[in-house]
Parts: structure tokens; C-alpha cells; sequence
């Protein structure tokens, strides 16, 4: 069984491309990262239907579903998602559609 996990995403700067911190944290322990994404990526990630927070809300649900939190990424772009889980695009809807 999975700890509940709290992420947290606060946009910090930048319109082209957005950044974003992110903490997550599950109870024993946090993690901290930097990620940053293009607005082009954005709209064509989430076709405008969800605020670029909850698609990187989204995204990180996706990848803890895949791995443990320490070993995502401390900086990344959205895209370097995809070259190592190629079904990431694919399979962000279900998780912007999911209240987390």
C-alpha cells in the first residue's frame, strides 16, 4: 500500500516557458523540483481545458504511479517525460480527468 501523497505545484515564473516548483511529500519524507514547460507543449497537452498547474499536477500523478519520488528528476522539462515513459502523452487525460 502506497503512503498518501501531497503535491504541491506554485508557478514561479515566466510565460514562455512556464516554471513551476513542485513538492512532493508523503507523510515520512519531500522531495523538491524545478520543471519548466513551453506554452506550445501546454496547449498541446491539456488543449487549453485545464490550468497549466493541474497538467503538471497531472503529470507528476502520472509519474509517481511509475517510480518513487526520489527518482524523478530535481529540473526537468515536461518533455524529457516522454523519452522515458513514451505513454505519458497519451495517458495524461485520464490522469487531468482524475481529482488526484
Amino acid at each position: 500500500m502506497t503512503a498518501a501523497r501531497n503535491i504541491v505545484v506554485v508557478r514561479v515564473a515566466g510565460d514562455d516557458p512556464l516554471a513551476f516548483d513542485v513538492t512532493i511529500r508523503d507523510g515520512k519524507s519531500e522531495s523538491r523540483h524545478r520543471v519548466t514547460m513551453a506554452q506550445a507543449v501546454f496547449e498541446n497537452l491539456t488543449g487549453g481545458t485545464h490550468a497549466p498547474e493541474e497538467c503538471i499536477e497531472a503529470a507528476f500523478r502520472f509519474l509517481l504511479d511509475r517510480e518513487p519520488k526520489e527518482s524523478i528528476l530535481g529540473r526537468f522539462d515536461v518533455t524529457i517525460i516522454a523519452r522515458y515513459f513514451p505513454e505519458f502523452e497519451r495517458e495524461l487525460a485520464t490522469y487531468l480527468r482524475a481529482d488526484g
